[in-house]
């Protein structure tokens, strides 16, 4: 993926998150896309994708966690 289809990505999470779970939706990201946001400009993705170069932090948080987890649908209670 491009640095652009990320930033497009990654905002369409930021938008569509609950807005108590915005950092979940910014570490799902970051778990969904770890290969394709290795060697990226984490920071400038998190900037462009949600205004908050912060939230670079959050992404890479993520990113660690993939190797640790499986992504599965939510449950529909």
């Amino acid at each position: 993926m491009t640095t652009d289809e990320l930033i497009s990505v990654l905002r369409g999470c930021y938008d569509n998150a609950n807005r108590r779970e915005v950092a979940l939706a910014i570490h799902l990201f970051g778990i969904e896309y770890a290969a394709e946001l290795d060697g990226q400009p984490i920071n400038t993705i998190a900037e462009a994708g949600t205004g908050h170069r912060s939230y670079g932090t959050e992404i890479r948080k993520g990113m660690r966690l993939a190797k640790y987890v499986q992504m599965r649908a939510p449950s529909t209670k």
